[in-house]
């Protein structure tokens, strides 16, 4: 079964956005769990998150992407900064154990100036404060593009973080298509080397969801600026082979385009098109 979806707005409730998702053929979604640039949420509403889960079992929702907040950034060299991306974490996955089947991905953060190292020790402690061993929640973490003082933008960064984390159980991985290539990774000309070397410093059985995004930024420029699917420095070809690959075809992708929601509805038709059934 091809699972793929895109991002919609949480303001109306679990329920009004499994019933959109329904609306544009999708199977998965994901959502900013708070103000993407802020702290604020609404108090959780027990009835909603019981009327979605009923909901996505009759009309065959799968895993749903909770997206924390851009402004979390637990490397931050500033103390409450990094309190509040704790905090927020906590908070977020507590939430969302009372949803049947959600993961939730982050951003790992920016070191402003402290060095990658001290940024992944810093991100490391945070995940070991908010896991907790009887969570069901798991915890994305995710590519980067590498851009300015970002940790994430390279694989090993990413398995430093997963080695320093007690519950390493509780965590997985998020790649997104845009980042990736941004980064310097050639899915486009060398999938499977990328794959492979993913597969060497992280694990592909720790790759558990996918940002299906194409990017307005050649290979290796480090911007992180997504584009529409096909109109970008990927292209239609490259992000077919992405959603066929072997490896790769069982798991959530999640259009992160510019996009409204029409044009969500016509990417993806478009991928459904181009998915080729086992």
């Amino acid at each position: 079964m091809f699972k793929i979806g895109c991002h919609l707005s949480s303001s109306d409730g679990y329920l009004a956005m499994g019933k959109t998702a329904v609306s544009i053929d999708a199977n998965v979604f994901q959502f900013f769990t708070r103000n993407p640039r802020g702290g604020a949420v609404k108090p959780l509403d027990l009835e909603d998150i019981a009327a979605y889960n009923a909901f996505a079992r009759e009309n065959g929702i799968a895993e749903i992407l909770a997206h924390a907040p851009y402004t979390l950034n637990p490397c931050s060299d500033k103390a409450h900064l990094r309190k509040f991306a704790r905090d927020t974490m906590a908070d977020d996955i507590r939430r969302l154990e009372h949803v049947d089947r959600a993961m939730y991905n982050f951003h790992p953060g920016s070191h402003v100036g402290q060095g990658t190292e001290a940024g992944i020790e810093m991100i490391a402690a945070a995940l070991n404060e908010v896991l907790f061993p009887e969570q069901k929640t798991l915890v994305l973490l995710e590519t980067m593009a590498g851009k300015g003082s970002e940790v994430g933008g390279r694989f090993e960064e990413i398995r430093a973080i997963i080695d320093k984390v007690m519950l390493a159980d509780k965590l997985g991985v998020c790649l997104d298509t845009c980042h990736v290539y941004d980064a310097g990774y050639d899915i486009v000309g060398d999938l499977d080397g990328v794959l492979a070397e993913f597969d060497r410093v992280i694990g592909l059985e720790r790759l558990k969801a996918i940002h299906i995004n194409d990017s307005k930024n050649p290979f290796g420029s480090h911007k992180d600026r997504h584009e529409t699917i096909g109109n970008g420095a990927l292209g239609l070809e490259a992000l077919k082979a992405v959603i066929n690959h072997p490896r790769l075809r069982n798991l959530p992708f999640y259009l992160e385009t510019p996009n409204e929601l029409e044009g969500y509805r016509q990417e993806i038709a478009l991928l459904r098109g181009l998915y080729e059934e086992a």
